[in-house]
C-alpha cells in the first residue's frame, strides 16, 4: 500500500482560482481545505495503485474519526473535519465524493445521460454545494441549480479528456450518444477526429452548455464574492466550451484550454447577464 501522505502532494499546490477573488482568509482557508480533501479522493480513484477501494475506505474512517473530535492520520482530511465538526460544513457531500471514486472503480461506462448525470451528482454536485454553504447561500433551490452547473463543468471535463479517460478504460459519454453519432468507444481513442467524432463532440459541448445556461440563474441569487466565484466557474466552464468549439471540436490532437483572457471575458459575462 502507498504512503497515504504522499497520496495527495499535488493537493496543496494546486490553484484553485479563488486567490484573485479578493476573499477573506476563513472562506479560502474553506474552499481549499473543499478542493484539497476532493483531489485527495480524486488521486485515490484515478492514480494510486493498489487496493484503491480500500484506501477510500480508509478515507472515510478517517473523516468519520475526525467528526467525532479524533485526529485524523491526513491534513487534508483534517482540514474539513473540523468545519464539519463545528457545524460550518456538512457529512453528506464529503461521503458524496468518496463514492463517486467508488464508482470510478466499477463502472467503467454509461448507458444515458441521465446515468450519467446520476454519476456527476456524486462526483461534480457536492462541490457545489460545499461551496454556497461557505458563503451561508446553501438553499435547496441554490443546490439544485448550483447540481446544473456542476453537471456541466463536469461533463466539460469529461469531453476535454476523453483520450486520457478512454486510456484508463472509461468511457463518459453516454452510449447511447456514441450510437447516435455512430461512433464506437474505440473511436475515442484516436489521435486526430474523424467527422463522425467531430459531431459526436459537437453534441457533448451543445449538452454541456445547456446544463450551464439551466444553472446560470443562480447568479442572480447571489451577491458579493459568493456571485463574483460562482461566476468565475461558470465562465471558466463556458470559455472552456467555446474553447472546444474554436478548434473545429478537435479534442483529439490536442486538447483545447481557454486562455486567461478568454475566461475573463466569459467570467464578466456571466456577471451582466439577466
Amino acid at each position: 500500500m502507498p504512503d497515504r501522505q504522499a497520496l495527495v502532494a499535488k493537493a496543496g499546490g494546486e490553484n484553485f482560482s479563488v486567490g484573485g477573488l479578493l476573499l477573506d482568509a476563513a472562506r479560502r482557508r474553506l474552499l481549499l481545505a473543499i478542493y484539497g480533501f476532493a483531489r485527495l479522493v480524486d488521486d485515490i480513484g484515478d492514480e494510486v495503485e493498489g487496493d484503491r477501494a480500500a484506501l477510500l475506505d480508509w478515507v472515510e474512517s478517517e473523516l468519520e474519526r475526525g467528526c467525532r473530535g479524533e485526529e485524523p492520520q491526513h491534513e487534508a482530511i483534517a482540514a474539513v473535519a473540523e468545519p464539519i465538526q463545528a457545524g460550518t460544513l456538512p457529512l453528506e457531500p464529503f461521503r458524496r465524493l468518496i463514492e463517486a471514486n467508488r464508482r470510478d472503480q466499477r463502472v467503467h461506462r454509461y448507458e444515458s445521460f441521465e446515468e450519467l448525470l446520476g454519476y456527476c451528482h456524486h462526483s461534480a454536485a457536492p462541490i457545489g454545494e460545499l461551496v454556497l454553504h461557505v458563503f451561508g447561500a446553501a438553499t435547496a433551490e441554490n443546490i439544485a441549480l448550483s447540481d446544473r452547473i456542476c453537471a456541466g463543468l463536469q461533463l466539460t471535463e469529461h469531453i476535454q479528456d476523453l483520450r486520457e479517460d478512454r486510456g484508463r478504460g472509461r468511457v463518459y459519454i453516454p452510449a447511447e450518444d456514441l450510437r447516435r453519432c455512430a461512433c464506437a468507444a474505440a473511436d475515442l481513442g484516436r489521435p486526430a477526429p474523424t467527422p463522425r467524432l467531430r459531431e459526436l463532440v459537437r453534441l457533448e459541448v451543445g449538452r454541456a452548455g445547456a446544463l450551464l445556461d439551466d444553472g446560470a440563474p443562480l447568479l442572480r441569487r447571489l451577491r458579493g464574492r459568493a456571485r463574483l466565484t460562482v461566476a468565475a466557474y461558470l465562465g471558466g466552464g463556458r470559455a472552456a466550451l467555446e474553447a472546444i468549439e474554436a478548434a473545429d471540436f478537435d479534442v483529439f490532437s490536442h486538447t483545447p484550454r481557454a486562455g486567461r483572457l478568454r475566461r475573463a471575458k466569459a467570467t464578466f459575462r456571466s456577471i451582466g447577464a439577466r
